[in-house]
């Protein structure tokens, strides 16, 4: 029970320690990038693109020619500590994206299952009856290449949620492993009723 107690102390003090971290790091901003803070909104321009975000009042944007620094009133107050670490976080992540796009793979597998562009959708034939159309937003773009669909954006949290939303169109099952799966995911293979009942 004492240990469990010491886990728990240890675990907030590193999540205090991991959101400080966070929020203190400068932010670079690169040639060719340019920001502005105008009503809480939070902009962001570069050569991919551009991209947007409302700020809570409660965070500060300290805004120079060349970086950016992130900034809260209370810093011991545990809500105002972890949207510290999480802005800051996203401000990096806008400022990157623009500059060099974001990228996941998604791997698909299954006999007579496929991938194909249709305009700027992916269409999906994953052992439905009809094909599955996925609406691309407009600041993601994919392109498919034999059974891996490469989806790119500057956003990344737009791209990580899109992504998710493909996989979950069909997920891969862990029998045979047909499904849609990200290319660096390990799908754990569990035996069927045969092969188990063959070992036994």
């Amino acid at each position: 029970m004492v240990w469990a107690v010491k886990l728990s102390v240890r675990s907030i003090n590193f999540n205090r320690e991991h959101m400080s971290r966070v929020g203190k790091q400068i932010i670079k901003i690169p040639a060719g990038v340019t920001v502005e803070l105008k009503d809480n909104k939070f902009s962001v321009k570069g050569p991919k693109g551009s991209l947007e975000r409302v700020i809570d009042p409660r965070i500060k944007l300290n805004i120079t020619a060349t970086e950016i620094t992130v900034d809260v009133a209370h810093k011991d107050e545990k809500r105002e500590r972890s949207l510290w670490g999480t802005y800051a976080a996203h401000v990096k992540n806008m400022v990157e994206g623009v500059v060099k796009v974001y990228q996941k793979k998604l791997e698909i597998n299954g006999v007579g299952y496929k991938a194909a562009m249709q305009g700027k959708d992916v269409k999906l034939d994953v052992g439905y009856t009809h094909p599955v159309v996925y609406k691309m937003p407009e600041s993601v773009t994919a392109v498919v290449e034999k059974n891996v669909l490469t989806l790119e954006s500057p956003n990344k949290e737009l791209l990580g949620q899109v992504a998710s939303e493909i996989r979950a169109v069909r997920k891969p099952e862990p029998y045979k492993g047909k499904g849609i799966k990200y290319l660096e995911e390990v799908i754990r293979r569990k035996a069927g009723k045969t092969a188990a009942k063959t070992a036994a």
